[in-house]
């Protein structure tokens, strides 16, 4: 896969994104993002969630260990709690999700109070499959399964409401049972459309119908004005020869008719005139992904960057090689006004466990090696966690090109021109 830092600059100065959504809340990722401007939403593990519902202090653990380092540089935007968590066949999960929210965003609230930069707390939300649905056609009959909705779902729009996050919902037409009669509905093609005689009203595109069946849900529980965000959505560009639909032609098109649908403001038959956040699912292929040829083709990029087909997210032009997208390459810092090297080190009250993330995260790098701060390395002495962290930051800062934001380190670094040498330990 490409370097995380390559990947947020493409993203932020060539795409027409403006969030990106990461599947855990992984350091080096978030550090990519630092300056960039984009909203980031990570993640908390399924595996995690029991944890975290169980003690506010674990909440507050991960809270401190995966967003605090990070969220002054780097837009975190919200934390989701799991994935698809309430179709999981898993009561444990299940009755942990709300609870584990609600100390995630008590955590928050403690560790990242709202300032200046952050306005407000970080919010807090979790994705869905539709498969939270009992029923969803026509769309105004969208109901939850029953049990679902009095002990996790009701509570769970409730939190929402409280703190104004929305209701995520991935949604995929090309699952929807599709065959070649109703596939131009899928692809927002010309088509009959199906109209829902409970309401009159016509559906012209699957994925309206979609996301109304979940609007029918919530509002049959009395919470028909919480926000619907789309947290998944796409094509995939091959698949098996009984995968009716698959195919990169029908990718493109669906990908860019879902963008320019959800945003163009006339928003569905049951949620009229509004615009819909919406993430593409996904960036790159999967490779390794198990299951049919399609789970491993919902990517608009091969993993060197390659474009799979022309999904109209560039901004402008780019440069090209052969069919291979380079994003414009970040300045360098500029030297010293006197000439003077640079190197970065931890700043003076920078908190020690934080210090301790980022030496983990900097030795954890392939092609990087922190030999000498290990027992018996020349920079071992002395050995406290500000000096290892002094030759691991520099380390990863000499590395990646001296750019400001490779000694940005959840704001725990800071450039010097004066050599952090000591000793038998020679600082590159």
């Amino acid at each position: 896969m490409p370097p995380p830092a390559d990947v947020a600059r493409f993203l932020s100065r060539d795409t027409i994104f403006d969030r990106v959504r990461l599947l855990d809340a992984d350091p080096r990722a978030l550090r990519a993002f630092a300056g960039t401007g984009l909203a980031v939403d990570v993640t908390v593990p399924n595996a995690d969630v029991p944890r975290l519902a169980a003690s506010r202090a674990s909440a507050l653990r991960w809270v401190r260990a995966s967003v605090a380092p990070y969220a002054e540089a780097t837009n975190v935007s919200r934390v989701l709690v799991g994935d698809e968590v309430i179709s999981q066949a898993n009561r444990t999960l299940l009755l942990s999700l709300v609870p584990a929210m609600r100390n995630l965003h008590a955590a928050l609230a403690a560790v990242l109070p709202p300032s200046p930069r952050r306005r407000e707390i970080i919010k807090v939300s979790t994705p869905h499959s539709l498969g939270i649905l009992a029923a969803s056609t026509p769309p105004s009959a969208g109901r939850f399964h029953d049990g679902y909705d009095t002990a996790v779902v009701k509570p769970l729009l409730g939190f929402l409401r409280a703190t104004g996050a929305p209701f995520m919902v991935n949604a995929y037409p090309f699952y929807g049972g599709l065959t070649n009669d109703t596939l131009d509905y899928a692809l927002f093609r010309v088509n009959d459309g199906v109209t829902d005689n409970a309401t009159g009203l016509l559906y012209a595109n699957m994925l309206d119908a979609q996301l109304d069946a979940v609007h029918s849900a919530m509002r049959r529980l009395g919470f028909g004005d919480v926000d619907v965000v789309v947290s998944g959505t796409g094509w995939p560009s091959a698949g098996e020869y009984w995968e009716v639909g698959a195919g990169a032609d029908l990718a493109r098109d669906y990908n860019k008719n879902a963008i320019r649908h959800l945003g163009s403001g006339v928003g569905t038959p049951l949620m009229p005139n509004r615009t819909f956040e919406l993430s593409i699912f996904s960036l790159f292929d999967e490779n390794l992904k198990p299951g049919p040829v399609s789970e491993r083709n919902f990517g608009l990029y091969h993993a060197d960057m390659t474009p799979v087909y022309d999904a109209g997210i560039l901004t402008a032009p780019q440069e090209i090689v052969g069919t291979k997208v380079t994003p414009a390459p970040a300045p360098a810092l500029a030297p010293a006004a006197d000439g003077r090297r640079r190197w970065c080190v931890p700043k003076p009250a920078a908190d020690e466990v934080a210090l301790q993330v980022n030496i983990d995260f900097v030795c954890g790098q392939g092609g990087i090696d922190c030999g000498a701060i290990r027992a018996g390395g020349s920079c071992y002495d002395p050995n406290n966690v500000q000096a290892h962290a002094a030759f691991a930051m520099n380390l990863y800062f000499q590395s990646n090109g001296q750019h400001e934001f490779d000694c940005d380190f959840g704001q725990t670094g800071v450039i010097t021109t004066v050599d952090p040498s000591y000793k038998s330990c020679k600082f590159t």
